[in-house]
């Protein structure tokens, strides 16, 4: 048999769970109003930028890498601030934002090698200091003799080279990319 007394502790236990228009209501207004404000916001800065680079106070790089970043700054906070206001506790973003950002940096330094490596490809595909059938040096320091050879293939991570030594045997290297810069 439930007394009064337990009828009310059950219904004090459900008032958290009871669904207010009014606080709805207010949520809904103001994520409407950080998404006007962002978007809004975003604009005038894209806007100043742009005067800014047509009376040419900025290099026009410069305009678009700001402009960009700004973007990316503004909706960030946006996001925060929708996140917030949906009750989202702080704390638990910056503790999932935190944790994010060190697997990230983790992850990095764990492939930086590979990325170097892939990256400096693309600097030899594109500025083509040497070509595939070219004969190079590469200098270890100013005065001691590096490897050298015949460039045979250029891979994302490494290039190979064939030294042609005297004798039967032609040497085969495979030198990481980012040896060359």
């Amino acid at each position: 048999m439930t007394t009064a007394l337990q009828r009310s502790d059950l219904s004090e236990l459900f008032t958290h769970w009871a669904f207010d228009p009014y606080q709805a209501l207010q949520i809904v207004i103001a994520v409407v109003l950080i998404v006007i404000g962002a978007w809004a916001l975003r604009k005038l800065v894209r806007w100043l930028l742009t005067i800014l680079g047509h009376r040419k106070f900025l290099p026009t790089q410069l305009i678009e890498a700001a402009r960009r970043a700004a973007s990316t700054l503004i909706i960030l906070v946006a996001i925060l601030l929708v996140l917030k206001s949906l009750g989202v506790s702080a704390k638990v973003l910056w503790s999932a934002m935190t944790g994010f950002l060190a697997v990230a940096a983790v992850a990095f330094f764990a492939a930086w090698s590979v990325l170097s490596n892939t990256f400096c490809a693309l600097l030899l595909l594109t500025t083509r200091p040497f070509r595939v059938g070219d004969y190079i040096e590469v200098l270890e320091s100013g005065e001691k003799p590096g490897l050298r050879g015949r460039v045979t293939a250029i891979h994302l991570i490494y290039t190979t080279l064939t030294e042609n030594e005297p004798g039967p045997a032609n040497s085969v290297l495979q030198v990481p990319n980012s040896l060359f810069f």
